[in-house]
């Protein structure tokens, strides 16, 4: 049976060394700077973390599915197909 966008997300996490978390919550600053190391796009992490959508942008870019990291066109949250590509990539 396919999982869920919930489940992909927590699978995600977990792969990525976060913990699991219950409903359907977005992924923290936190857990997008985890995937962003796991699948090799550099963020400054000295400071504070970039921007939500900048992390988005470059995982997305990083995993195949945008040709190029552009935070302006990066979407508020993952789709499904998105989130099984990060699956692939974490894994």
């Amino acid at each position: 049976m396919a999982q869920t966008s919930d489940e992909l997300r927590n699978a995600i996490r977990v792969a990525v060394g976060r913990f699991e978390r219950e409903g359907s919550p977005a992924f923290t600053k936190e857990d997008l700077a985890a995937v962003c190391d796991a699948v090799g796009y550099e963020i400054d992490t000295s400071g504070r973390l970039p921007p939500k959508v900048e992390m988005r942008a470059g995982i997305l870019w990083k995993t195949g599915v945008v040709e190029e990291a552009s935070p302006e066109e990066a979407p508020s949250s993952f789709r499904k197909d998105e989130l099984e590509a990060i699956m692939e990539a974490v894994q």
